[in-house]
């Protein structure tokens, strides 16, 4: 049963050259267009999930969601009402730049019923964000997160750290600086450098150097420490938050529960079925035009597949899983989920804990957490 919808606004004014997300970059977009398809989409899911339950989230990615008109957000927040009604507490998250044209709209869209925004802030520092590629300034972005904070109950901001030849002494005081504003969550990402993205072609062609494996681990523990001291502690490997202030749409990915993924590109898990749409908008449009949805492939999925991703998506929470309620959940056994050799091994190096039926990976082991998955999960349940 859907307790959380996932809505995919493709389309950016410009492509960061370290992302690899589904973003296109055009000139226009029909609203109108878009409307019909979004919520076609949404009403075929609504058949599909066969479920009244109310959603308890609504989350706008991108792509660069604050591009969107607010009438369109508001239409699409009304039709989801009108589907499914809503929790009393329902969060309702969309992503944004931080820019003086999107701060613009920051009132509509408050007025349209986001209740929660995560700003994209990337850096205090605007040689970082020429870097990054993004087209605001650090002014600007304080700027923008100050309208932020008067329009809207929740604002999360989004940091990329571990720069190449960043020190811990310039993350410390950026960081403090970041911890200041005043934001009860941040979602803190070390740069990766993905496939098929300009850095990827910038590394090999040595133009830079990402930082190394042992001064990113040193920034991750500063990272974990500072936010813990500035009462933000780590909930998710990236994800920093005061107690209460977590965000209840991706605690839903991190759980495992249902979810259903509208738009280009976007993923899906319900019913036993893993969900996804065309990625490229054009052929989005088009398989709206002729089927009145836009899903590219629905996959069931077995009960050992979702025991799996159940555990690589729990083991990044502090809180860790249940492997009884796994089991359970699941039709297996907790030995067939988890190799208990291994997982006494790291337990004893301090990179993984246990209590009872819960396990999870402690701070230390953090940092390296998807070799650490590979060794704890039992590979015929990956393989299977």
């Amino acid at each position: 049963m859907a307790r959380a919808l996932y809505i995919h606004w493709p389309f950016c004014i410009a492509k960061c050259p370290y992302c690899d997300f589904n973003s296109h970059v055009r000139k226009t977009a029909e609203t109108a267009v878009w409307k019909d398809a979004l919520i076609a989409d949404m009403r075929h899911e609504h058949v599909q999930a066969n479920s009244e339950e109310p959603l308890t989230s609504i989350f706008f990615g991108g792509g660069t969601p604050s591009l969107m008109p607010p009438s369109l957000v508001a239409e699409l927040i009304a039709e989801a009402d009108r589907l499914w009604g809503f929790d009393p507490a329902v969060e309702i998250t969309l992503e944004a730049n931080p820019s003086s044209v999107e701060a613009a709209n920051f009132a509509n869209l408050a007025m349209a019923g986001v209740n929660r925004v995560s700003l994209g802030v990337q850096s205090l520092h605007d040689e970082a964000l020429r870097f990054l590629g993004r087209l605001h300034g650090a002014s600007e972005a304080l700027q923008a997160l100050e309208v932020a904070q008067r329009h809207f109950k929740r604002v999360s901001i989004d940091l990329i750290y571990a720069r190449p030849g960043q020190t811990e002494a310039d993350w410390h005081a950026e960081l403090g600086r970041a911890l200041a504003l005043g934001t009860d969550h941040m979602s803190l990402y070390q740069l990766t450098i993905e496939p098929s993205t300009r850095f990827a072609t910038d590394v090999r062609q040595g133009i830079f150097a990402p930082l190394e494996d042992d001064p990113a681990a040193d920034l991750f523990a500063l990272t974990r420490e500072m936010t813990e001291a500035a009462g933000l502690p780590a909930y998710e490997t990236s994800n920093h938050a005061r107690p209460g202030q977590e965000s209840r749409h991706n605690l839903t990915y991190w759980r495992y529960l249902d979810y259903i993924g509208i738009g280009p590109g976007a993923h899906g898990r319900r019913c036993d079925t893993a969900t996804v749409r065309h990625r490229k908008p054009e052929n989005y449009l088009g398989a709206f035009a002729a089927q009145q949805h836009g899903i590219v492939e629905a996959r069931p999925l077995g009960r050992s597949e979702q025991a799996s991703e159940a555990l690589l998506m729990g083991l990044r929470l502090l809180e860790g899983v249940d492997l009884a309620q796994l089991a359970q959940r699941f039709g297996a056994q907790p030995e067939t989920l988890i190799d208990a050799r291994k997982l006494a091994l790291y337990r004893d190096l301090g990179m993984a804990w246990s209590d009872g039926p819960r396990i999870g990976v402690t701070p230390r082991g953090m940092p390296v957490l998807d070799a650490l998955l590979g060794e704890l999960v039992q590979a015929d349940l990956v393989t299977s």
